[in-house]
């Protein structure tokens, strides 16, 4: 009998830094191939905290992606901020870093110290919410017959047996809320870091809706790894 071997935390763990996607568009390479882009507008992304292992128990770098109002801060995030006498930040994200010793509390984070054009990235944010939808839309079920005298073209159909075992199996693929979920999309390349605009294209789509927010951190997993 075979054990399951526990993954191990690859080493080096990267910063990430935290943006706005504003949309999508596309630009052009060098041989005239049009590539679809997503452009995100990066935050201010300063470094609110350092952990370490020997008095937190882990290492980290806390970074807080955008300068905004402070009535929008609710107190935890207050008292970060004005005990170092930044300005209101928000969020207030955490990255697992093995080295924090090159990072600085209350500065900025550069893109070009961590992106650069070709790279691959992993990108996170919520996927747009889409309600309360069938098996058709929400699982790619099939439909039932369209003919005259069915009646059920859309319907969820048998959903298990009657005698035995008597019940519906756990995770059975059932209408119910649809989207609105946090999602990685890995192995994404950067197309273009313009760092005095602050902006990042990454080639193909990305989670969420225009203005979401979104982490983006170098890729540390290969696809057979």
């Amino acid at each position: 009998m075979t054990t399951a071997t526990k993954a191990k935390k690859p080493a080096n763990q990267p910063v990430g830094l935290l943006g706005r996607k504003i949309g999508m568009t596309q630009i052009f390479d060098n041989e005239g191939q049009a590539v679809p882009v997503t452009v995100v507008k990066l935050g201010d992304n300063i470094v609110t905290a350092k952990m370490s292992k020997e008095k937190n128990g882990y290492s980290a770098l806390q970074i807080g992606g955008f300068v905004i109002n402070e009535k929008k801060q609710n107190k935890a995030e207050r008292g970060v901020t004005k005990k170092l006498e930044l300005p209101s930040l928000k969020p207030l994200k955490e990255f697992r870093v093995d080295d924090t010793n090159s990072f600085n509390v209350g500065e900025p984070i550069k893109p070009e110290t961590i992106f650069a054009d070709g790279m691959l990235v992993d990108v996170q944010g919520k996927s747009i919410g889409k309600g309360f939808q069938g098996t058709i839309k929400r699982h790619n079920a099939g439909r039932g017959p369209m003919s005259h005298g069915s009646k059920n073209h859309r319907l969820v159909g048998s959903i298990g047996q009657h005698t035995d075992p008597g019940r519906v199996f756990k995770g059975l693929a059932m209408p119910g809320h649809m989207g609105d979920q946090v999602k990685t999309i890995r192995h994404i390349t950067v197309v273009k870091v313009d760092s005095e605009k602050g902006l990042l294209l990454l080639k193909g789509a990305t989670p969420g809706v225009e203005g979401g927010l979104l982490v983006i951190k170098p890729s540390i997993q290969t696809w057979n790894g």
